[in-house]
């Protein structure tokens, strides 16, 4: 089978990339690299350069579907520049659709987001659960699953959108190279941690230590990229034409902040101070996803659910790419990291 992948050379991309190309796919990564970067996309894969808006030039009927990453996805440049988020990922989306139409290409796996459903009444969190986003970049993501669900029932596109919630760790291919997270700017609280860990940052802040889950700071569900890939490819048969699925992926269980903190310094063996800082609003104590519907629809189960396993992974890649795009040594920020 032959694939497209937007947005391939980012974190969940080249991971996804890199399964498809294991399970003997055929790949093209489409990335303008504005966030991913040219190693990041697997040997083996076609790479374009370009813009989602692009597509239509490289789609045609060889192809047997999509999955579809390229998005902007910084919760707070979405506040302060909301028309970026509007214009590429809805409005990208729109052409990509209109791509996959006029080439016949009915199969799409879209990258989705539990900032879809913004501060849930209570956890786990559901697909039924009210989809009410507190933020342009969930607002953005929420748009496109709507559009995804009328382009099923008018055009017959048979289409999934997975439902992330934090994303984690990192993935040794058989190709030779590790797959991981390194964002820039950085907002996600393993990295960011680990970041202080090598000495990349004084401290890690965290935003509130008076919630109301065990150690008073808030709680998580973390995800291993390689069970979230892994998803992907199972979803691409799921829906039939002219059905829209939509699955939440978490492994069902939530670590707090300290939880975390505290994991990364064992595994690392360095010290990681912490900053106690006021509560940021928006920031709801706990969201653990259900990933029932995923389990059923999908055969899906999370194989990489220990919290120390998936930092190791992360820690392993970050000393590789110790090079990498620095942050900075200011204090870091704990994130929500929501797809």
């Amino acid at each position: 089978m032959k694939y497209l992948v937007t947005g391939g050379a980012g974190y969940v991309g080249s991971v996804v990339a890199a399964h498809l190309l294991e399970a003997g796919h055929t790949v093209t990564v489409l990335d303008d690299l504005s966030t991913g970067f040219r190693a990041g996309v697997p040997r083996g894969a076609d790479f374009v350069e370009g813009r989602i808006q692009d597509a239509g030039r490289r789609l045609d009927s060889s192809y047997d579907g999509v999955l579809h990453f390229a998005a902007c996805s910084q919760v707070g440049e979405s506040v302060v520049d909301p028309e970026k988020y509007w214009r590429n990922n809805v409005g990208g989306t729109i052409e990509l659709l209109a791509a996959m139409r006029e080439a016949g290409v009915r199969r799409l796996v879209f990258s989705s987001t539990a900032a879809t459903y913004g501060e849930p009444a209570g956890t786990p969190i559901t697909e039924d659960d009210p989809a009410a986003p507190t933020n342009p970049y969930g607002a953005t993501k929420l748009a496109v699953d709507h559009m995804i669900g009328s382009e099923c029932r008018a055009h017959g596109l048979a289409a999934a959108s997975l439902r992330y919630f934090n994303v984690a760790g990192a993935y040794a291919a058989r190709d030779g190279v590790t797959y991981g997270e390194r964002h820039d700017p950085e907002s996600h609280l393993i990295p960011l941690v680990l970041q202080v860990a090598q000495g990349r940052r004084e401290a890690i802040s965290v935003f509130g230590d008076d919630y109301p889950t065990p150690d008073g700071t808030c709680v998580r569900d973390y995800i291993h990229v390689a069970d979230l890939a892994e998803a992907h490819l199972l979803a691409l048969d799921a829906a039939p034409a002219g059905e829209h699925l939509i699955c939440n992926l978490g492994n069902g269980n939530g670590f707090s902040v300290r939880e975390v903190v505290e994991t990364v310094r064992k595994v690392t063996g360095h010290p990681v101070p912490e900053i106690v800082a006021e509560r940021r609003g928006g920031d709801p104590a706990v969201l653990v996803a259900s990933a029932e519907r995923a389990k059923r629809v999908l055969g899906w189960r999370p194989s990489r659910t220990d919290l120390a396993g998936i930092v190791q992974d992360a820690w392993d890649f970050a000393r590789r790419t110790a090079d990498g795009p620095a942050r900075g040594t200011e204090p870091g920020t704990q994130g929500t990291g929501q797809g």
